[in-house]
């Protein structure tokens, strides 16, 4: 009998790699080091910002703004510690989302196939998908480059080798911290702009799906969270305006100060006309089903 998960079989190796990087943070009460935690938020910062929103998302995926090669190929380096793949599996897969965005069995982590499948499960299975043919498909541009290529099949190295580092400086705590605290930040706050982030929240935007902009997935996920307003201008390389703290942006801005990104896209000039400006669109979502 093989195990599934709506009609999709479990992957192993995935299931004992995310096992084990939960179990692992579980030891964290018993490790803490002030060491070990300046490393955590140093490595989230670097592998969820700068490496996952900065770089695979608005960079790679989006083509919101421009750097030069060597400090792309940097970014995507630091986004393969974040433990969501290489730069171009990651970049197609989203690029699939924003064209099936939110329909059931076509879109494989929107929460109508389940909250905890959007956040979690599909992650643990086997969703059916050729990743070669996915990435010539859906990235072709990345595929092209040998430097992203190589990445690419290379995306597991980083985090075992900062293993063995911080267990050589100094021992398990480090590891705990370092590797599995931090890997738990960065993750959930990916997964959360897939489930929370389409199911709770307000709507600012006319789209066509269930994107909702939600102000704890912002903070948590270093500005993903202001997900309407991604979905509705997905090139735009600022998420969050007004009060909403995009952190991220705010790393483009700087490098754009100092001339290291250009080509920024922002907001079209006639996005007024696809605001929300009354009714239940703009009001908190319900709360879902968890399934």
């Amino acid at each position: 009998m093989t195990l599934s998960w709506n009609g999709k079989e479990f992957d192993w190796v995935n299931v004992g790699w995310f096992a084990a990087l939960h179990a692992g943070a579980l030891l964290a009460p018993w490790t803490f080091t002030w060491t070990g935690l300046g490393l955590a938020l140093f490595l989230w910062w670097l592998s969820a910002s700068i490496g996952i929103c900065l770089t695979y998302h608005r960079l790679l995926t989006h083509r919101g703004f421009r750097v030069p090669k060597p400090l792309e190929y940097l970014g995507t380096l630091a986004g393969m510690l974040a433990s969501e793949g290489g730069a171009i599996t990651w970049t197609a897969m989203h690029r699939v989302h924003h064209a099936k965005s939110d329909r059931p069995h076509e879109d494989i982590h929107t929460p109508k196939d389940g909250f905890l499948w959007s956040h979690i499960g599909w992650v643990l299975c086997k969703v059916g998908q050729d990743h070669r043919e996915l990435e010539r498909r859906w990235a072709p541009e990345l595929v092209a480059d040998p430097v992203h290529r190589v990445l690419n099949r290379l995306h597991w190295v980083p985090n075992i080798a900062l293993g063995f580092a911080f267990y050589a400086w100094g021992g398990w705590p480090l590891v705990v911290w370092g590797v599995f605290v931090r890997l738990m930040l960065t993750l959930h706050g990916t997964w959360f702009v897939n489930s929370a982030a389409h199911t709770w929240g307000y709507r600012t935007w006319q789209t066509k799906e269930d994107s909702r902009n939600l102000w704890w997935v912002g903070l948590l996920a270093w500005g993903e969270g202001w997900h309407n307003t991604h979905h509705a201008f997905q090139r735009s390389a600022r998420h969050g305006f007004g009060w909403e703290l995009d952190l991220t942006w705010l790393v483009i801005r700087a490098l754009a100060a100092v001339g290291l990104a250009t080509d920024i896209h922002l907001l079209p000039k006639n996005a007024e006309r696809f605001r929300i400006r009354e009714g239940p669109e703009a009001q908190p979502a319900p709360v879902p089903v968890v399934a």
